[in-house]
């Protein structure tokens, strides 16, 4: 199933529940603008490569579109109106006075030198410079990519427009940045996984974890649960994934993972499994934290833990959530999962147009507040309407997009 159109069931699912009309469902659903642009880029080696850029810009009735920058071999249109059309409904679900947005180039960065990089990423920022900005549209890391990017970004968007480090977050601290940003969608993850277990009666000292993703948010999430006492005993990224029935050393893989170029490849401390074993393992809690579509009708019968977070996007296609939801599995979407990054990115956005700073446990303390408080008002929804958490985060969203959208006038 394309990525686009398991977002579109999704939202369909819940708008029925809403009784939207068609033409609201078409209105909402539409993005505001697509963006596909040439990069033509001089290699090191002096051969010329023509690459392509994707922004999507989905839905502005909340306020400037907001969305990360993706470079990874699989980006096409579809997976970035996708993700564009998601991110309008995670703003909207944490309350943040955004829309969405999203973009991409199909490249593996790995497979490129950082001169390379810096080339393509100013060339695509030439590109699409004119339809961002800091109250237009405001890009974000993704996979692939890093502050260091941000940083190129917002060096060339400036050449045009001027001084504001506004119109990009996920910059390095020292560049207008904000401290925390890095460890924001994995805290997040840890901040939600807290608070689900807690209304379901269970302790992290009680919660075995398996957790497949090991970068960013992968990485992050682990140091955090590892902290709150949650027996993690799997973990995994790229290149394979290792489990301990005891519960892993997570600082321990951390430091491995630092010195052995971001990968797990070859750690000797606990059992090579597959990716595939680590999301059938017997667990009380699965993290998938890494691609999207990896739970299928094809495997969703062999997935065994009672509780999923999705901290990567889309993990769960539309036919395995249907079936996950009809054996009582608990799944909590990622459009609520994964908001840290964008939650701390309106954090930075917002001391960039201040022009002031906040210290690192403030930043943690917003989080928490957030995040608790959105997902107060899912738990809340789902219970009453007696839906699925996806269907009551995606009601919750939907409801506030069409009301702005009300409100600012259609004609």
């Amino acid at each position: 199933m394309k990525a686009y159109e398991a977002v579109r069931l999704y939202f369909d699912h819940a708008a029925e529940r809403l009784g939207l009309d068609h033409s609201m469902q078409q209105l909402l659903l539409v993005p505001k603008r697509e963006v596909q642009v040439q990069i033509p880029v001089e290699m090191d080696d002096g051969t010329l490569k023509t690459l392509i850029g994707f922004r999507v810009q989905h839905d502005d009735s909340r306020g400037p579109m907001k969305g990360g920058l993706r470079y990874h071999p699989e980006v096409d249109l579809d997976e970035v109106r996708a993700l564009a059309t998601l991110m309008t409904w995670k703003t909207a679900v944490v309350d943040l006075p955004y829309g969405g947005a999203k973009g991409g180039i199909g490249i593996d960065p790995r497979h490129h030198s950082v001169k390379e990089l810096e080339r393509i990423t100013r060339k695509f920022t030439d590109q699409i410079h004119d339809v961002i900005g800091p109250d237009r549209d405001i890009p974000a890391p993704d996979m692939g990519t890093s502050s260091r990017e941000m940083a190129w970004i917002r060096n060339q968007w400036e050449k045009y427009h001027g001084f504001n480090p506004a119109v990009i977050t996920g910059k390095p601290v020292e560049h207008y940045g904000i401290e925390g940003r890095e460890e924001a969608t994995g805290r997040g993850v840890g901040i939600l996984a807290y608070k689900l277990i807690g209304h379901l009666g269970r302790k992290p000292t009680q919660t075995s974890v398996a957790l497949q993703g090991f970068g960013n948010v992968g990485s992050h999430a682990a140091k955090f649960l590892h902290e709150s006492e949650y027996k993690i005993v799997a973990v995994g990224d790229h290149t394979g994934a290792y489990f301990r029935r005891d519960g892993l050393d997570i600082p321990q893989m951390l430091k491995y993972s630092l010195g052995n170029k971001g990968m797990l490849q070859g750690y000797r401390e606990a059992e090579h499994i597959t990716n595939q074993e680590l999301l059938e393992l017997d667990v009380d809690l699965l993290i998938p934290a890494a691609l999207g579509g990896v739970i299928t009708k094809a495997n969703v019968e062999r997935i065994r833990a009672p509780l999923i977070i999705e901290a990567a996007n889309a993990p769960v296609d539309p036919d395995a959530d249907e079936i996950l939801a009809a054996r009582g599995v608990r799944v909590l979407p990622d459009i609520l999962a994964n908001a840290g990054g964008v939650t701390v990115s309106y954090f930075e956005w917002v001391q960039n147009l201040q022009y002031y700073k906040w210290g690192l446990n403030r930043v943690r303390q917003e989080l928490d507040h957030v995040l608790t408080r959105a997902f107060d008002a899912v738990w809340h929804q789902a219970t009453a309407e007696k839906c699925s958490l996806r269907t009551a985060a995606y009601m919750i969203a939907i409801k506030r997009v069409k009301a702005a959208t009300e409100l600012a006038g259609m004609g």
